[in-house]
Formats: structure tokens, sequence, C-alpha cells
């Protein structure tokens, strides 16, 4: 049934953001992910920094940026400082250097529980999803377009996609966890 299939989908969608909102937060290791929210003035146009230039990681705790344009360097730093990700770029006139600091425990801490946060965000979205997938469901019903036999096995189906997309949440949250408190 179409209810169930766009209910599933809305998880996984709800699922992905996860997935990109995690990626986003700083590890202790380089992760070019920190950086696809930030965007640069490039001829006028906001763009992403991995569009202006090349992103790679040569050792576990350094990003380098090489830019096409090296006049583009001092917007990029503009842009990374004006950042949430809390690092200083630092440049030898050709590339961008960020080094990302070793975590505290306390800081690994706090990032434990934002991670757990928005794990929890995740779940109360996909049960909202849930929720207005069985009141489609009582609604056909309701319409006679159903019988109470399919209404039964519609809402079991949608309990078992949101059973399913929780357990994915759970799983995500639990490696991020990990990642965060491997030194």
């Amino acid at each position: 049934m179409e209810v169930i299939e766009m209910a599933k989908d809305k998880m996984k969608k709800t699922i992905s953001v996860l997935q990109s909102d995690l990626g986003t937060l700083r590890a202790g290791r380089a992760n070019a992910s920190v950086l696809d929210r930030i965007t640069v003035d490039y001829y006028g146009t906001p763009t992403p920094i991995n569009q202006v230039g090349n992103i790679s990681s040569p050792e576990p705790r350094l990003l380098v940026i090489s830019l096409w344009d090296s006049k583009m360097i001092p917007e990029v730093e503009k842009a990374i400082q004006k950042s949430d990700i809390g690092i200083n770029p630092s440049n030898d006139g050709k590339v961008i250097r960020l080094i990302f600091p070793e975590l505290t425990e306390e800081r690994r801490k706090e990032l434990v529980k934002v991670v757990r946060k928005k794990g929890e965000e995740s779940k109360v979205a996909i049960r909202s999803i849930r929720r207005d997938a069985n009141e489609q469901i009582k609604k056909l019903k309701k319409d006679n377009e159903i019988t109470e036999d399919d209404q039964k096995d519609l809402e079991e189906k949608a309990q078992k996609a949101t059973d399913d997309a929780i357990k994915e949440v759970d799983k995500i949250i639990t490696d991020k966890e990990k990642e965060i408190m491997s030194v």
C-alpha cells in the first residue's frame, strides 16, 4: 500500500538527515564532511568549499584544501573562521591547512550527548511519521476503502517499518559514539 511506502520513504530521509548531521560532527579525526555546510562567495555565488578546490586528508588529523583559484584563499579562510567547526585555518599561499586538535575526554562526552540528542530527535520524527501513517490508514478504513483486516495488516507494517528505522538509528548512534570515544 502506498501509505506504508510513503512512510518508509520519509523514515529513510530522516535517517539520511541524521547521518549527514552526524557526519559534520568533529570526532577528532580529519573528515572532509565537516566542510560540507560551509559556503564561500565565489564570484557572487555562495558555493560549497568542496566545489572550489580539492580537499584531501594526508594525515589522520589534517585536512588540506587546494583551491583551483589561489585568489580565493582569504575568502575560504574567512568562511571557515565564521563557521561553527572551531578550527583556525593556516595557509602557505598555495593551500589551506586545517589541523584538528585531539579531543579532550570532556569534549568527547559532550559530543556523545549531542549524538544521542540528535538520535532521539530522529526517533521522535520516525514515530511521528508512523502516527501520520496510522491516521491515514484509519481514514481509509473510515471511508470504507479498506477492511478491518487490511487496517490491522497496514498498521502492523507501519509498526515494523518504524521498528526497523529505529534499529537503524540506534546502530548509527552506537557507531558514532564508538568513533568519538576511540582515542
